[in-house]
């Protein structure tokens, strides 16, 4: 970028007037100049206006001084002190670094009071800078562009202001210092969730009646031959054929997280909870509290368990149960939630059932399941096509068999809808011995059930419209905290929870 000086002669006399240029080069090796900033006109009778001052350090002096700026071509004013002329045309802007977003990271990080938690635990340490220092250029990374640590010693630390910020030079952004700060952590995590906490009290005014469980996993390119957790297992992000290891995070309503842990690759969800429950117990105490969940992750054995012991849970549930609480929604009102949105509750054998049903739900479901079904019709429509004698390629039974696999695969539940009559073993398909009709019951109740769902509570008190609205927040948590619920670089926001480096994954 430069300044560009633009000159206009008017009523006898000459004005100017100052633009910020940016050239960008464009395809063909042409460029093409962009106008960044208009800085008005600077004259003689606006000299106030253009006078600029700068605060400058005298090497000579050791101290700082105020220097007043004027254009070279211009005469300096009587009485001026410490006044020099600039060159305009010869201005450059070089090592432009980010600051404002820096400031921010570190005013936080004080807000926090995490100074003062990682001096005290870090102290001893022994290094050329101090790694508490160290451990806040990771976590400002983390915040504003997140990479890795050899990203941060080539190329970030170079383009930001962390260096004026923490008061140290480039050797805070050694490679393995790095990598070493976060062995050196590890230790301390759990200090450092009951830590956390009480500032989310002290600032916040948070509260712990209600918590928010959930998983995400995320995954490794390569053999993770040092990391012993990486594992091949359910994949959320669709690379089965990659290790990955798995997330586990508590977070209040607001947002605010209080534990988490990284489990092996191969850890179903199923099995975390009870683990989890014991280490909130462990960390913050025994309390009254309600645990809010998707359905895949507790148990009937651990919420019976959660039951006896007088823990409090609401957890999604699956559709298969609308069939077997049909009649115990029959008589109960609804309940308007918004516009588009219903409750009803209901009581079984000791729990509370809350079916929501959405009109928005309800028209994407239905659109899915018309695609889904039309697109299993026309493959059983292809394949009978390839069941008649003579023509060019006759299907065999085998292939048939793997044809109708892939069919249902991608029909999901609406493969129910249709009955399959396929022929027997031995027997070459044919129009009469391989044919299918439409289950009329099955259709329109997986019509019926588009845009309803059921959540599952052993809360007494609570209503129809509180329950769904406490679940609500679980969906919310996963939409507005990418780096803690859907974002693979959670794995770094955590601390590593490994212990492993960039360069092992």
């Amino acid at each position: 970028m430069f300044l560009r000086e633009n000159k206009r002669h008017k009523n006898g006399k000459t004005h100017r007037y100052f633009t910020v240029v940016e050239n960008r080069r464009t395809s063909g090796a042409n460029t093409t100049q962009r106008q960044v900033l208009y800085l008005g006109e600077i004259n003689d009778s606006q000299q106030e206006a253009w006078r600029r001052t700068l605060e400058v350090f005298d090497e000579e002096r050791r101290q700082y001084c105020e220097l007043s700026l004027f254009p070279d071509d211009r005469p300096l004013p009587p009485g001026a002190a410490d006044a020099i002329s600039v060159k305009l045309d010869q201005m450059e802007l070089r090592r432009a670094r980010s600051f404002g977003d820096c400031w921010l990271g570190c005013w936080l990080w004080e807000k926090l009071q995490l100074s003062s938690f990682w001096n005290i635990r870090l102290a001893d340490a022994r290094g050329d800078v101090p790694w508490a220092k160290v451990l806040q250029l990771l976590v400002v990374n983390r915040l504003i562009d997140p990479g890795s640590e050899l990203r941060i010693h080539r190329k970030w630390f170079l383009r930001s202001a962390m260096d004026e910020l923490l008061e140290v030079d480039f050797a805070v952004a050694a490679k393995d210092r790095l990598y070493r700060c976060l062995d050196r952590i590890l230790k301390h995590k759990e200090s450092l969730c009951q830590f956390i906490a009480e500032r989310w009290k002290t600032l916040f005014d948070a509260s712990f009646d209600v918590l928010l469980y959930d998983l995400t996993s995320t995954y490794f390119e390569g053999l993770c031959e040092q990391i012993p957790k990486a594992k091949h297992g359910y994949n959320r992000d669709g690379r089965g054929d990659c290790r990955q290891v798995v997330i586990a995070l508590v977070v209040t309503p607001d947002g605010l997280p209080l534990a988490y842990e990284v489990l092996a690759g191969n850890t179903t969800d199923k099995t975390t909870l009870r683990q989890f429950l014991d280490k909130i117990e462990k960390m913050y105490g025994k309390a009254r509290r309600t645990w809010v969940m998707d359905r895949g992750i507790p148990t009937e054995a651990t919420l019976r368990e959660m039951r006896e012991a007088g823990t409090l849970y609401l957890v999604g549930t699956p559709r298969s149960m609308l069939g077997k609480l049909d009649q115990q929604f029959a008589d109960k009102p609804w309940q308007q939630v918004h516009e588009a949105m219903t409750v009803k509750l209901a009581q079984h054998e000791g729990e509370f059932y809350v079916l929501a049903h959405s009109d928005q739900r309800q028209q994407k479901e239905k659109a899915m399941r018309r695609r889904r079904f039309k697109a299993y019709v026309r493959g059983l429509h292809a394949a009978r096509r390839r069941c008649r004698p003579g023509h060019r390629s006759r299907i065999k039974r085998d292939t048939l068999l793997g044809r109708l696999a892939v069919l249902k695969q991608a029909a999901g539940r609406m493969a129910a809808a249709v009955t399959v009559h396929i022929p027997e073993e031995g027997q070459r398909p044919t129009p009469e011995n391989f044919h299918y009709e439409l289950d009329a019951d099955v259709y329109h109740e997986a019509h019926d059930r588009d845009g309803s769902y059921i959540l599952r509570s052993n809360m007494m008190q609570a209503d129809a419209t509180t329950m769904w609205s406490m679940y609500m927040q679980l969906v919310w948590i996963e939409m507005s905290l990418p780096y803690c619920l859907h974002c693979r670089n959670f794995y770094q926001v955590a601390g590593r929870g490994l212990g492993v480096r960039n360069s092992a994954a």
